[in-house]
């Protein structure tokens, strides 16, 4: 009967719409929903099944760099990233999670921000521009780079640094103070991005104990020769006698190699009563100098250590002069008395102190002297200038032979 027709018609129609519906879907590509929701059960499992395709297909795309270590990973990382906030979670495909977890990053840092001593505040945003260029705990940095590859860092590397750090911290045992509320050490910035970046981080954190291992990464060459070398550089502390303590005597002599490695270091018995230790700047105290070697055997010692050596130093000719020794004038570098240096830092006769500010981005003789560091300091400058230096005298002593 009609109904009958009205029923064929009714399927001719749904068959016309289905196949319009499947042409445009077509035309727009895989995955795309036909134009007007789809109708019957048929319609949306065909939908269903497009969106697996489509989503295998992605899956499989950000699987293909992954290595054969990523099963081991993806079992480890969720753990992982409970615990440590900085690696990003990962989820089932190997895809990075990413926007929510960032914001939980931020979240966590500015919360342990505020759990850190108030000095860390201030920190936070200079250390973080630091951690972007150090790259190591960067949560934004970590997850680009993780997603570029679509491959999560490799278990092992991140396993190796882990135990290397805590080696690291097992040997300092580090005071409280020394632990930063999102554990970037100021060792691994200097590492990064240099001396001055490290030293804002430590002035910031008020860690004046890292101070001087800062100030020795640049002073000393780590693993080089330890003995004597052509040019050595000395420093001697001294203290005071006579009534009013004016007058000096030699209470230690530092003698370091042209690596800043120490070569001589010995404190000497006064012979003369002391009547100023001047403890504040030369760091010598009672016990150390009424132990120490008499002073004609370091007098010894020193004048064979110079003989035939260029000597460098800061105001040499008190030191010698302590030590009652001569040394011959061309054999002689001075940091106080080097022009170009007098030059660039506007001074006549320049500290240590300032040239060390000025020319190597360090701070020595913040507290007491120690006249280690004192030679240490005056052997970078020379090392620093060494080629020029020696050039301008080669030049000056040809020029008065020609004369």
């Amino acid at each position: 009967g009609p109904s009958g027709a009205a029923c064929g018609k009714s399927k001719k129609r749904r068959k016309k719409r289905k196949a319009l519906g499947e042409a445009v879907a077509a035309s727009k590509g895989p995955g795309m929903a036909a134009v007007g929701p789809p109708r019957n059960p048929q319609e949306f499992s065909s939908n269903w099944k497009a969106l697996q395709e489509l989503l295998k297909q992605k899956a499989n795309n950000s699987n293909k760099p992954i290595s054969t270590g990523q099963t081991d990973t993806k079992k480890k990382q969720p753990l992982k990233a409970a615990k440590n906030p900085q690696v990003p979670a990962v989820n089932g495909s190997g895809n990075v999670v990413k926007a929510k977890s960032t914001n939980k990053m931020n979240k966590m840092d500015s919360g342990s921000a505020k759990a850190s001593p108030p000095l860390a505040k201030p920190v936070s945003k200079k250390v973080t521009a630091n951690k972007n260029l150090n790259g190591t705990k960067s949560s934004g940095k970590e997850c680009k780079e993780k997603k570029k590859n679509g491959v999560v860092v490799k278990e092992k590397d991140e396993l190796k640094h882990k135990r290397m750090k805590t080696e690291e911290h097992v040997e300092q045992q580090p005071k409280e103070a020394d632990i930063w509320f999102d554990d970037v050490d100021p060792k691994d910035i200097e590492a990064a991005i240099g001396p001055e970046a490290a030293k804002i981080a430590r002035r910031n954190l008020g860690l004046e104990t890292e101070q001087s291992q800062s100030v020795e990464q640049v002073l000393v060459k780590e693993k080089a020769f330890d003995g004597l070398t052509r040019a050595v550089a000395m420093d001697c502390e001294m203290v005071g006698v006579g009534p009013k303590g004016e007058d000096s005597i030699v209470a230690r002599v530092s003698i370091v190699n042209q690596f800043g490695k120490c070569v001589y270091d010995k404190y000497v018995k006064p012979t003369e009563k002391v009547t100023d230790y001047r403890t504040a700047v030369s760091g010598i105290r009672p016990q150390n100098i009424n132990t120490g070697e008499d002073f004609k055997t370091v007098q010894k010692e020193v004048a064979e250590i110079l003989k035939g050596r260029i000597l460098v130093g800061h105001a040499l000719r008190n030191d010698l002069q302590v030590l009652l020794l001569d040394h011959p004038q061309k054999k002689i570098r001075d940091t106080q008395r080097y022009k170009p240096f007098k030059e660039r830092v506007k001074s006549s006769s320049p500290s240590l102190k300032l040239l060390c500010e000025k020319l190597l981005n360090i701070q020595v003789q913040t507290a007491e002297h120690c006249s280690i560091q004192d030679a240490q300091a005056a052997m970078r400058l020379y090392t620093l200038e060494k080629k020029k230096w020696e050039a301008a005298i080669r030049n000056k002593t040809n020029n008065k032979k020609h004369k």
